[in-house]
């Protein structure tokens, strides 16, 4: 994880981690930041992110890296 709030959303990569990891990890950073950048390349990485922030009431952007990866930005 990098990046403070101030100097945009702090970046979890989550790559290479099978799901639940890459909601866990979302979840864990929300807790102190409330801008994260996730990277995931899992399948279902997408809906468990979707799920989790409907539950939350979190706001949940689909983007691309820099490298090209999907991945969210999300926002509580």
């Amino acid at each position: 994880m990098t990046g403070p709030d101030a100097l945009g959303p702090l970046v979890v990569d989550a790559r290479g981690m099978r799901c639940p990891w890459p909601a866990l990890r979302l979840a864990r950073a929300l807790r102190e930041a409330s801008d994260v950048l996730l990277l995931a390349d899992d399948a279902q990485a997408g809906r468990e992110v979707a799920a989790l922030a409907d539950e939350h009431g979190w706001s949940v952007e689909d983007t691309v890296a820099a490298s090209g990866e999907a991945g969210w930005r999300v926002r509580r």
